[in-house]
């Protein structure tokens, strides 16, 4: 079985999880849209493909995935996920299964204000907000929210042109350098049609954070949660955490993917008020936060390939030790081997 990881960027950890997963009966190749990425050392194939938004992405992929015997697509990339959902038969009329969700799944987690409109109309509970600065103002005068509020992309990751206005002078520059940051980075390509309502004003959430991996299986059928408790976070991801026994987040996961039907991993940040969960951010893919899953004890990969391959699945492959805290740590790689 070939698997192959596409906007792998970084994530030399999956590549790895991947290969150990497959062991001798597979290949892992990655690809990316520059040579210059880290984990293409980890990978046994690698290839540099177009840009996302070319109209040559697909077509390349799938000439890809036809020559090298590709059984299965996933991709780490929230811009890649609505462009090869929407592709899904394609690829799937050709042999390779594409293990993301939905494409109204992909829109409800990749679009924050459909995110918000989601979890208000199934009742979970989020931070109010707002897609135009006319309405925070509103919210603002009759305290509906008060400062501090964070000003974010409605279409981002990785906290790009995310700032926090502690009162009403700074919320006007930080939301036009919000905006400065979304015409000049790839977050245009999501927002080009709506850019008058790519930004959010959003009642900023106070309490421990959590985040929390929603794993279903292949059908969208629920399977478990686990939750870390977060200690230390960078560039919006999480950097130090520590799995935890939570029966009111394991069921909030558990709501969270019967309504929604995701496929595979679902990472969620989440900030506990006393007992009551709020849910900041959902992200329908493998998310920074699961490789502290992973370091407890799960092993969601080898899963992954087991479903594909129709076997039943060991069911401790999805337990996590209790207690398991870890923390990331930056290495050099040297990029010309």
């Amino acid at each position: 079985m070939n698997i192959l990881l596409t906007s792998v960027g970084r994530r030399s950890y999956l590549v790895k999880y991947f290969k150990e997963a497959l062991g001798t009966e597979g290949e892992v190749h990655v690809s990316n849209s520059t040579a210059l990425t880290p984990a293409f050392l980890c990978a046994d194939k690698s290839v540099v493909t177009p840009m996302i938004y070319s109209d040559e992405y697909i077509q390349f992929l799938q000439q890809y995935c036809a020559e090298n015997h590709i059984e299965a697509i996933i991709s780490l990339f929230d811009i890649d996920l609505p462009i090869l959902a929407a592709h899904k038969k394609g690829f799937e009329d050709n042999g390779t299964q594409v293990i993301i969700s939905d494409e109204a799944v992909i829109h409800i987690c990749n679009d924050k204000w459909e995110s918000y409109k989601f979890l208000i109309n199934n009742h979970f509970n989020t931070p109010k907000t707002y897609i135009t600065l006319d309405n925070a103002w509103a919210g603002l005068k009759t305290q509906e929210i008060q400062f501090p509020v964070m000003v974010k992309p409605r279409w981002g990751m990785g906290s790009i042109g995310v700032y926090e206005a502690n009162n009403a002078e700074e919320l006007r520059v930080l939301y036009n350098k919000t905006m400065h940051h979304i015409k000049n980075s790839y977050l245009k390509y999501e927002s080009k049609d709506n850019l008058e309502q790519s930004i959010l004003i959003q009642e900023k959430l106070t309490g421990q954070e959590y985040g929390l991996d929603v794993i279903n299986n292949l059908h969208g059928e629920y399977q478990t949660t686990i939750v870390k408790k977060k200690f230390a976070m960078r560039s919006g991801e999480t950097d130090c955490a520590e799995t935890i026994d939570n029966p009111i987040l394991k069921d909030l996961g558990q709501g969270i993917s019967e309504k929604l039907g995701h496929i595979g991993n679902l990472d969620m940040d989440i900030f506990m008020d006393g007992d009551t969960p709020y849910i900041l951010e959902m992200n329908a893919r493998f998310g920074g936060g699961y490789p502290f899953s992973h370091m407890a004890g799960v092993n969601l990969p080898l899963a992954i390939i087991q479903w594909l391959r129709a076997d039943k699945i060991d069911k401790a492959l999805l337990i996590e030790k209790i207690g398991v805290l870890s923390h990331k740590d930056i290495a050099m790689v040297d990029m010309g081997k």
